[in-house]
């Protein structure tokens, strides 16, 4: 199969399959999901939505945030793991929040990147998730599942981003990057998968004899 086919057949099967995915960090604005994308670092979704309840009942924006003690923030958010760098960043980028955009995250890839504790991965997520900017939020999983099927030979996310975006259409970047963590979770796993087991692993390579080794980002 070429790789063409591989795009139109992956984007038709996660079509079908997550019509709508739906944006798995529980959130009600920017801000919020800024946060809870933050926490998700090195830690599972799940985890995060079951911390950010509390943190957000202790303070749900920047004007209120940036004024909770970084101990009380890391108490909370203790479960998520790299709290103490974690609870720090939520407070300072909160204070510049209020000192320098009135409160309001920026609708700008480039200024999120300058907060603490924001990379271009949680930056892309923000674009995509809060603002509906066209972004392909490239996470380990993705880049593990872009290489099982062919998409990119990169050695990192950056590269493997940039070979996605060059393979999908624009308008189904927001979708896909969810689609393709949904697949990885319930049919092509690390474990569960190793190249030869899943729909699209085995439909793009019929032939693939022996377990597909990916480069670690």
């Amino acid at each position: 199969m070429l790789k063409k086919q591989r795009v139109d057949y992956i984007l038709q099967k996660l079509n079908e399959l997550f019509p709508a995915p739906p944006i798995p960090l529980s959130h009600k604005d920017p801000y919020t999901l800024l946060v809870a994308v933050l926490l998700s670092a090195q830690c599972t979704d799940e985890r995060v939505n079951q911390v950010t309840p509390a943190l957000f009942n202790e303070a749900d924006n920047p004007q209120d945030m940036q004024h909770v003690p970084v101990d009380t923030i890391y108490q909370i958010i203790r479960p998520c793991g790299l709290a103490p760098q974690k609870s720090k960043a939520i407070s300072t980028l909160s204070k510049i929040l209020v000192d320098q955009y009135n409160g309001s995250v920026p609708e700008d890839m480039a200024a999120l990147e300058t907060f603490p504790g924001v990379g271009h991965k949680t930056a892309s997520v923000v674009m995509s998730q809060g603002f509906g900017h066209p972004a392909f939020p490239v996470d380990t999983h993705i880049h593990r599942l872009a290489q099982r099927w062919g998409l990119t030979n990169g050695k990192n996310v950056m590269q493997t981003e940039k070979d996605l975006k060059r393979l999908f259409p624009k308008e189904s970047w927001n979708a896909l990057h969810l689609q393709i963590i949904y697949y990885g979770r319930e049919y092509c796993s690390a474990r569960g998968c190793d190249g030869r087991v899943c729909d699209i692993c085995t439909t793009c390579y019929p032939n693939r004899k022996k377990p597909f080794k990916t480069q670690k980002a």
